[in-house]
């Protein structure tokens, strides 16, 4: 039974995951790639230790195998010091995964979506430009049929990210 493809409620799984072997040199290779995914594979074969040549075949294999996914946009410090971000805690009413998960795909203000075990279901992160919007925007959310409640928490600081 493959339960993955029959509630793949994401959208988003890996199609060629099956039987990937990840080296030590793969994980360093992703790590820097998190770190800086715009360096060159001259600038990460330096610090890896080895060819340009090999760093570029790993990293079309790694794309490949799915692995690596796609790249994405980090933005800096300052651009995000003026906006609210929190974590929006979600319960979902049972049978209503599929349809909440649309609906919150559809909303741009939320960035990221998880979910979690535990008194939750699903945890969004949602970026707005202030107090206001986010009180708007976690209204929007437990408005959504199938969503029971939301907690929310507005993120104060960010320590470390990779």
């Amino acid at each position: 039974m493959n339960l993955g493809k029959k509630y793949d409620i994401f959208g988003d799984s890996p199609k060629r995951m099956r039987n990937v072997k990840i080296t030590p040199s793969d994980e360093r290779l992703l790590s820097l790639l998190r770190e800086d995914a715009r360096a060159s594979t001259a600038q990460i074969a330096r610090r890896l230790g080895l060819s340009r040549t090999t760093v570029q075949s790993r990293i079309e294999k790694l794309e490949r195998d799915g692995v690596i996914s796609g790249y994405t946009v980090r933005t800096h410090d300052h651009y995000e010091q003026g906006r609210i971000r929190a974590h929006i805690l979600i319960t979902v009413l049972p049978k209503k995964m599929p349809a909440v998960v649309k609906a919150l795909r559809d909303i741009p203000e939320v960035r990221l979506l998880h979910s979690v075990s535990g008194a939750y279901d699903l945890v969004a992160l949602g970026v707005v430009g202030g107090v206001n919007e986010m009180d708007v925007l976690t209204d929007a959310i437990g408005a959504i049929d199938g969503v029971e409640r939301t907690t929310s928490a507005i993120i104060l600081s960010t320590k470390f990210e990779r």
